[in-house]
């Protein structure tokens, strides 16, 4: 039983006015607030460990049924203190997941949340202090342009994501790193027909995150910012845009600014934070609010969940739909297991069709070799020797994310001795984090056409090790 377009229900075979789901095109994996806190992710004392083994055995066995994942999309809270050995606890556990999830490490996209913020870096800190402070205490007309100079600041910028540096470390695998001047948000791109793709959106909501860590007050709602800057979401035909974002909208001080974007310019929605699992269904976008895989167990309505979302596109030659259909998984206890929660009407399965524009012209973003809309016979030429103006969205394919992956498990020498062998970062980049360093060296290449380069010397390494 699922849910139609117009809020009737009817056979999951024949559903609402008579449409069909097409063909699954895309399954994507949510979860978020993992909550991998050191030491006691790295004993065998971990109080948490069996809701992350079950989530790993459910996932399988549903995608077993219902197919492999293409994506997982994990937002934010990873760790708990921001700490490397978080991290690295919940590498381990993701590539669990994937494997199980019948995808790879490569699948995964990433966003911070409160609990990848190093608060010891904010106490310790008062250049990040005063950072924060800028931003928090401008006039609400004054806020953007304050971030935008404290974001382009070449020793105030960086002061801002000082707090995330593990969080960088750990997210720069996925190329989901962010860093400034230049990235504040990442997007990357996966096909779902010939002329309609999907651009994942993730976006930072952690900048003034942990601004109250010398006072030992935690966020409150209204306390943080995000910005036009990371909502511009570009609202392309042919193209369905999806927002990752730990905090959501009310969170912000621009919070209605924030969720008028967001409701104007993306179909689907992903968040965290909030530790309750949520599905919003409106006639322009789906909303998930993701229920934590570890939420504290002493918080009132304690209940670990996770998302399994199954998308695909109908096409009667007139109109194209977006055919989204969710399952939303929740903890029970007595037996231990996870078990779907059901529509309100006895539907376990919430299901909901978006309409949407037909490309007619090709979005310069779109990998060069990707197929365009019939009615464009003659698409632009995009700049960049692979075809691209956009040298990130042309690093989402497969093939290239596995790359980034490759690259990222190399020795820290090795990834100097390529970056430096092809002239993909210059001396004065060389100083720059790693996580920023080499994330500018590979969207260099990206842009000049020279990832088979990185390939072959990465394959080069691999062999001598």
């Amino acid at each position: 039983m699922i849910s139609g377009p117009t809020g009737e229900v009817d056979s999951p075979r024949q559903i609402g006015d008579g449409w069909r789901p097409g063909p699954p095109l895309m399954l994507i994996l949510n979860v978020a607030d993992i909550h991998f806190r050191h030491p006691e992710c790295n004993t065998p004392m971990d109080p948490d460990r069996p809701y992350r083994t079950l989530l790993v055995r459910d996932a399988r066995e549903r995608v077993a049924v219902l197919g492999p994942a293409n994506v997982i999309l994990v937002g934010g809270d990873i760790a708990y203190h921001g700490l490397v050995e978080e991290y690295d606890s919940a590498l381990r556990w993701l590539s669990e997941l994937a494997d199980a999830a019948g995808c790879t490490l490569s699948d995964v996209f990433v966003v911070p949340g409160n609990h990848d913020v190093d608060r010891g870096v904010i106490k310790n800190r008062a250049d990040v202090r005063n950072a924060q402070r800028a931003v928090s205490s401008a006039r609400p007309e004054r806020r953007e342009r304050e971030l935008w100079e404290q974001f382009r600041d070449a020793k105030a910028g960086p002061s801002l994501l000082a707090p995330v540096d593990a969080y960088n470390q750990f997210a720069a695998r996925f190329n989901c790193q962010v860093y400034a001047p230049d990235k504040l948000f990442w997007h990357q791109d996966r096909p779902l027909t010939d002329s309609v793709r999907i651009r994942f959106y993730g976006l930072t909501s952690t900048l003034l995150s942990g601004a109250g860590a010398s006072r030992n007050e935690d966020d409150s709602r209204l306390s943080l910012y995000l910005s036009p800057f990371q909502t511009g979401l570009d609202p392309v035909e042919g193209v369905v845009n999806a927002v990752i974002c730990h905090h959501p909208p009310d969170w912000f001080m621009d919070q209605d600014d924030v969720d008028d974007a967001i409701r104007g310019r993306a179909e689907l929605h992903f968040f965290g934070h909030k530790h309750r699992q949520r599905i919003h269904r409106d006639a322009n976008y789906v909303r998930f609010s993701a229920g934590a895989v570890n939420p504290d167990r002493n918080e009132p309505g304690w209940e670990p969940g996770y998302n399994l979302i199954k998308l695909s596109v109908n096409d009667d030659g007139k109109s194209l739909w977006l055919d989204v259909e969710a399952h939303l998984l929740t903890w029970q206890t007595n037996p231990d297991g996870f078990h779907p929660k059901n529509d309100g009407r006895g539907a376990l399965v919430f299901g909901h069709r978006l309409t949407l524009r037909r490309a007619t012209v090709r979005d310069p973003r779109t990998p060069a070799g990707s197929p365009v809309a019939p009615s464009d016979p003659k698409p632009p030429t995009a700049r960049g020797t692979e075809g691209n103006a956009d040298g990130e969205v042309a690093m989402s394919e497969p093939h290239t994310r596995n790359l980034v992956l490759s690259f990222w498990n190399l020795a820290s020498s090795q990834r100097r001795e390529i970056a430096q062998r092809l002239k993909l970062i210059t001396d004065e980049e060389m100083k720059l984090p790693e996580p920023e360093r080499y994330g500018r060296a590979l969207i260099r290449a990206s842009e000049r056409g020279l990832l088979a380069q990185v390939a072959a010397e990465v394959e080069r390494l691999e062999k001598k090790a």
